[in-house]
């Protein structure tokens, strides 16, 4: 990829949740590792606001999430958008919704790939229950996070991105 940020905009119907936990994971770490990445999420029917516990288990991991805001993936379907290299769906209800058609870089569409995770606004046990849902998917969109970091790049075609990217999502 020649590009010199391989932008990833990371897709939740709500926009509230797991989609900004991806963004401010994947951006934290980037940044961490020197890697080109630069996240972005966004959803199909945002709510306008992020989920305090998203925001707390991001605050309790040291992750700065000031950037992030609840917003419509129509903000990326625009000629002005930023050129996307990868899209990525988090929840099962936005992996089934028709998605605008975004652009990628060098007039290919981006490599998309789905990684779900339960939502923890749904998690049992009151408000402990949801922190401690929260953390954990905090913790697996961040081991995901690492790996999609941890592969070269720069060197990848399309294809070869798509496939590390649907393997990454099994493990």
């Amino acid at each position: 990829m020649s590009e010199r940020f391989l932008n990833v905009l990371v897709l939740c119907t709500h926009n509230s949740a797991r989609s900004v936990l991806a963004e401010a994971m994947l951006n934290h770490w980037a940044r961490k590792l020197g890697r080109p990445v630069e996240a972005f999420s966004a959803g199909s029917a945002p709510s306008g606001q992020i989920n305090p516990f998203a925001l707390e288990a991001l605050q309790r991991a040291g992750i700065d999430a000031r950037g992030c805001r609840s917003k419509s993936w129509d903000e990326f379907a625009t000629p002005d958008a930023p050129p996307l290299s990868i899209v990525i769906t988090v929840c099962d209800s936005a992996a089934a919704e028709p998605c605008p058609v975004f652009t990628g870089g060098r007039g290919e569409p981006p490599a998309r790939v789905h990684w779900g995770y339960p939502d923890p606004s749904n998690a049992e046990g009151g408000d402990d229950g949801r922190r401690r849902a929260f953390e954990l998917t905090r913790q697996a969109i961040g081991y995901r996070a690492l790996q999609l970091l941890a592969l070269p790049l720069e060197q990848m075609d399309r294809r070869a991105l798509q496939a590390a990217l649907a393997e990454i999502g099994r493990s």
